[in-house]
């Protein structure tokens, strides 16, 4: 019984994560050719791209 309830739980987030994600990228209009800030408004100071341990490190984190 508590296969069936692990399979069954796995299958749901499988299919919500790809019908949820699809939804919210097409409402949200997600674009991969959209320029960041830190790239837009780059100053070698305050707003440089982080490197993607760093940023990872940063989000785990909080």
């Amino acid at each position: 019984m508590l296969a069936v309830l692990l399979v069954s739980a796995i299958v749901l987030f499988v299919l919500a994560y790809r019908i949820y994600g699809s939804w919210i990228a097409r409402k949200l209009n997600l674009n991969d050719d959209y320029a960041v800030p830190s790239e837009v408004m780059y100053d070698g100071t305050d707003y440089v791209p982080a490197k993607t341990p760093v940023l990872f490190g940063h989000h785990f984190s909080s």
